[in-house]
């Protein structure tokens, strides 16, 4: 386990009552909604960063918003530490625990409660899956936009706790465009209802302060999201280039000529190579850098738009132009970009960065990303959502070195604050967490944080929730 990030001390006033404290979750929850013992805490003593691990002091996990209450309620009246739970696959630690905290998953809470589709809404619980809200309207001719890789395990409370994107966010947005309401339980226990099934609702916009909160102004134990019809007809083109920095300019070049494609995943010669052994996907193995480009509309409106993304990529100098002819074909090619993280990880270690970058920086960061990994002597390979500048860096090295992975975690760091330095930001949809808390000073000024901060302790003056995340330890106010 590595220890470069620091974690809040236990409070020790906490540690001394846990059998006390599992003795009264034991009277709010029935038996198989709380984990104690030491060995069935073990799968919660991370998530998918799972280069930091803490036992918890224990594990809830409700069914209903009313035990979620209960827990919040008694662990608030007692000064226990909460850390929200979905399904675990963060990539910044935003849900790894701590010694003193009691976790809350929301694994229980799985069930779809409202197809709404004449107002084209879902009321959804926060452990429903992503995909299964679009596989439970596909066959009425709907769908859920955010699309995350995780899409298949990641739940909707997570999704919300990080404002989570996908590959298809170029058009439709990310989680907090496609959200129209939430069921919240506060610190104390207290439910609240924000927005819901109309397009806006009045007063301040506290749902979208919610979405991205990293689970530390409360638990969202209940969704009211938007769903799309689906298009007359989708398809995803292979673009193959020389370079990185001319697949990189060509994205920028398309944006900047109003076309919006439904999609523009990239991937360089190393995520090429390596989804293509796990996914043969069919993608082109001579090329230094690839983009997906997936459009739709009628076959006239495809074609059209096709035709203008062509033209700009061949003034980029485009090597290989492939054009899906099935939808056999079209699943491929998605399989080889959705099994980017899995197909790497056979490989490899890795850690997966989530910096964010301006357009016209693309091919700039690109080419010092592949310059900073270097320096460490270690691997790159870039697989990202290049239409919004979402970069995914997964720096490979050896977990079981530990200079190995000091040196990846600096490399990391290091092509974060370039993603700042070239006017983007530290994340764009995995979240703070504890992975980038410490470089939250590199993004904002003092005053900054300050006022961030006051927002926080609004919700939660006693800092409870998720408490060693997403803020510096430096500088808080006290609880």
């Amino acid at each position: 386990m590595s220890d470069a990030i620091p974690f809040l001390a236990p409070r020790t006033d906490v540690l001394a009552r846990r059998s006390q404290i599992v003795a009264d979750l034991t009277d709010l929850l029935p038996p198989e909604c709380l984990v104690h013992e030491a060995r069935e805490l073990v799968p919660f003593e991370t998530d998918a960063f799972v280069s930091y691990r803490r036992l918890p002091l224990a594990v809830a996990l409700p069914r209903t918003t009313a035990e979620v209450s209960a827990v919040m309620r008694y662990c608030h009246r007692y000064g226990v530490p909460v850390v929200p739970r979905g399904a675990g696959t963060s990539l910044s630690g935003g849900a790894i625990p701590q010694e003193d905290a009691v976790v809350l998953g929301l694994s229980k809470m799985n069930r779809i409660l409202e197809i709404d589709l004449p107002n084209r809404v879902a009321v959804v619980q926060a452990g429903v899956t992503n995909l299964n809200i679009s596989e439970s309207v596909s066959a009425d001719g709907f769908f859920y936009a955010p699309d995350p890789s995780s899409q298949l395990a990641c739940t909707i409370g997570g999704n919300i706790g990080m404002n989570s994107g996908g590959a298809h966010c170029l058009k439709y947005g990310v989680t907090t465009n496609n959200l129209l309401g939430v069921r919240m339980v506060l610190v104390d226990g207290t439910v609240i209802e924000l927005g819901g099934k109309a397009l806006d609702a009045g007063g301040y916009d506290l749902l979208g302060l919610v979405c991205g909160h990293e689970g530390q102004l409360g638990i969202v134990t209940e969704a009211t999201v938007r769903l799309i019809a689906k298009p007359e007809g989708a398809r995803p083109v292979l673009f193959g280039f020389e370079s990185s920095e001319e697949a990189g300019a060509c994205v920028a070049d398309v944006i900047a000529a109003g076309i919006i494609p439904v999609a523009i995943e990239f991937m360089d010669k190393p995520a090429i190579e390596i989804c293509e052994a796990f996914a043969h996907a069919g993608y082109p193995l001579d090329v230094g850098a690839l983009l997906i480009v997936e459009v739709e509309g009628s076959e006239a409106e495809m074609d059209a738009m096709l035709k203008d993304v062509v033209d700009i990529a061949r003034r980029r100098g485009v090597k290989t132009v492939r054009e899906c002819q099935s939808a056999t074909e079209a699943a491929l090619i998605w399989k080889g970009r959705k099994s980017a993280f899995g197909a790497t990880g056979r490989i490899a270690d890795y850690i997966c960065m989530d910096g964010t970058v301006p357009l016209s920086q693309l091919s700039h960061v690109l080419k010092k990303t592949a310059e900073i990994v270097d320096h460490y002597g270690l691997r790159v390979a870039n697989v990202f959502h290049a239409g919004d500048g979402n970069m995914h860096p997964l720096i490979l090295f050896n977990a079981n070195d530990p200079d190995d992975a000091a040196r990846a975690e600096a490399a990391g760091n290091d092509i974060l604050k370039l993603c700042v330095d070239a006017g983007g930001c530290l994340t764009g949809e995995h979240g703070v967490g504890i992975e980038k808390r410490d470089l939250m000073r590199h993004q904002y000024s003092e005053a900054d944080l300050v006022q961030q901060m006051a927002v926080r302790a609004a919700f939660d003056p006693g800092w409870l929730l998720n408490p060693s995340k997403v803020f510096p330890l430096e500088g808080r106010p006290a609880a």
